[in-house]
C-alpha cells in the first residue's frame, strides 16, 4: 500500500477513499482509475472493495457494490426501486418488446455488429429496435467497420449489463427460451427506475 506523510494507507482508510470516490461519480470507475486515485496497488484495491461489498451485504443498507466488468459502481438495491419511482416528478417507462428483445439478443451475442448484419438474421428492417435500444441506453455506437460506407457498429453498454444482472460479457447464459421473460421483467424493471428517477 502506498504511504503518506511516512505512515501506510490503512485498509479502512482506503476502503474509505474508494467509497467517497464512487459516491461522488455516481457511475462506474475502472479498477485502473481507482489505483491511479488511490496510489494503491491492484491487490489492495480489490481487496477494499470485496471488504465493501461485504459490508453493504451485511449492513440493512439501501447500498449496494457491482461489478462490470473491471468497473465498479455503487447503486441502490434492486428491492427499493418501488419506492425509488414514487419520488420522480415525470413517471417513464418502456417496454422490451418480442422485436426489440430479438434485436438485443443479436446484438449482445455478436457483437460488434452493423444494423445490415442484424437485419440479415431477422430477415426485418431493424432500424425502429436499434434505435429505442439506443434511446434506453442498452446499445450504444462501437465505432465504424471498415468496410464500403462504412457502417456503425453496435455493441451492449455497461447499463445493459447493470438491467440484466451479469457482470461481464462472458456471465451471458446460454440462449434458453425460458429465461428470456424472466430477463426481460428484470431489465424493465431496473431501467424504469432509472428512467423514473432521470438517471
Amino acid at each position: 500500500m502506498p504511504k503518506s506523510d511516512g505512515v501506510e494507507m490503512k485498509r479502512e482508510k482506503l476502503q474509505s477513499v474508494i467509497e467517497g470516490v464512487l459516491f461522488t461519480l455516481g457511475s462506474a470507475v475502472s479498477l485502473e482509475k481507482l489505483c491511479e486515485v488511490t496510489g494503491c496497488e491492484q491487490i489492495d484495491v480489490e481487496f477494499a472493495i470485496e471488504a465493501l461489498k461485504e459490508k453493504y451485504g451485511e449492513e440493512n443498507s439501501g447500498i449496494s457494490l457491482i461489478r462490470l466488468e473491471d468497473k465498479v459502481q455503487l447503486c441502490t438495491k434492486p428491492e427499493l426501486y418501488e419506492y425509488l419511482v414514487r419520488v420522480a416528478r415525470s413517471p417513464k417507462s418502456y417496454s422490451l418488446t418480442d422485436t426489440v428483445l430479438e434485436t438485443l439478443s443479436i446484438i449482445a451475442y455478436k457483437q460488434p455488429v452493423t444494423k445490415l448484419q442484424i437485419e440479415t438474421i431477422r430477415g426485418v428492417s431493424s432500424d425502429h429496435a436499434v434505435n429505442k435500444l439506443v434511446e434506453y441506453d442498452l446499445v450504444k455506437e462501437l465505432g465504424r467497420l471498415d468496410a464500403p460506407g462504412h457502417p456503425i457498429l453496435f455493441g451492449t453498454t455497461e447499463e445493459f449489463l447493470r438491467a440484466f444482472g451479469v457482470t461481464s460479457l462472458e456471465d451471458l447464459p446460454e440462449v434458453n427460451m425460458d429465461k428470456v421473460e424472466d430477463f426481460r421483467e428484470q431489465a424493465e424493471e431496473e431501467a424504469n427506475a432509472r428512467l423514473n428517477l432521470g438517471v
